[in-house]
């Protein structure tokens, strides 16, 4: 079992010049030397200004950016999460634009709670602000319990509802109960993202299916979905799962594995149904955990 101790870093969440949504935020620690403590630090690659992109542990809000595409309520995530964290007065360079142009503060302190780096460099983080996060000790290592868990930010967006509850192996067990119990209420209240979502049963017929005016689904179902589709206009002949399994022969993996119940373990493909547009998902989003990368 995943151990939930996490090394407390404390610094700065910013948002200026930046692409926030509902699900990251860029992040300066106050003392960087701290991420050579995480397991894959060697990917964590801070920007000139020393920030680095955070994945926020056990949630995936709607995307408001995936390249050009994005989902049904994915700027409402985004404008949901900020000011949860401080920032007020957010404009933005342009009405098209997700890049702020301005906030109030600039900055707001806070800490993250971390033991790796994601495939792409990301901490994969627990977020802490105000007293919570003041109470904290930089550079240590905290066991993540109950009380803890459920003051960071992560947790309130799936009792909101405003996140997807996505866990992978190496989320700790004791803390998927805890998220999975916070979202399966969030699911019977519909709540956020559980008015909308049909990634049980949808129709794909061009990226508008799915974009903002279209149906919610699971955002890694979405970042598949759209990946698909391009390579449907560049000539790409087969279904969902076709593709699935054929681009991850090369060296895009997207062909996800996923434990059912923590007791069976399949590819993303094998619990997809797809008859001509319409795709139905064999599992409950609340039974999956996603295996690690």
């Amino acid at each position: 079992m995943a151990s939930p101790s996490y090394l407390v870093m404390k610094g700065d969440f910013v948002i200026i010049g930046k692409e926030p949504d509902g699900d990251s935020v860029r992040f300066i620690a106050d003392d960087r030397d701290l991420y050579r403590f995480l397991h894959r630090a060697y990917r964590i690659k801070p920007s000139r200004d020393g920030s680095v992109q955070l994945r926020f542990e056990g949630v995936d809000a709607p995307e408001l950016h995936y390249g050009s595409a994005a989902q049904p309520l994915g700027a409402e995530a985004r404008d949901t999460l900020l000011p949860w964290m401080g920032f007020d007065n957010i404009v933005y360079v342009n009405d098209q634009s997700t890049m702020v142009k301005s906030a109030d503060p600039a900055s707001v302190p806070g800490a993250i709670l971390t033991q790796a780096a994601e495939a792409n460099g990301r901490p994969v983080s627990y977020i802490f602000l105000n007293q919570q996060a003041s109470q904290l000790e930089e550079g240590t290592w905290v066991n993540l319990q109950e009380e803890l868990l459920k003051a960071t930010i992560n947790y309130r967006l799936l009792t909101s509802g405003m996140a997807y509850y996505t866990v992978y192996t190496s989320t700790p067990f004791v803390h998927r109960q805890l998220l999975h119990e916070a979202s399966a209420a969030a699911r019977e209240a519909g709540q956020g993202v559980w008015q909308l979502d049909t990634t049980s049963d949808f129709v794909l017929g061009d990226q508008s299916s799915i974009g903002p005016n279209g149906q919610l689904i699971l955002p890694k179902l979405f970042r598949r979905c759209t990946d698909f589709l391009k390579d449907v206009a560049r000539g790409y002949q087969g279904n969902l799962s076709d593709w699935l399994i054929w681009i991850s022969k090369g060296s895009r993996n997207e062909n996800d594995l996923v434990a059912i119940n923590d007791t069976i373990e399949l590819h993303l493909s094998d619990l997809l149904e797809q008859r001509n547009r319409h795709i139905v998902f064999k599992a409950d989003l609340l039974d999956i955990t996603f295996l690690e990368k």
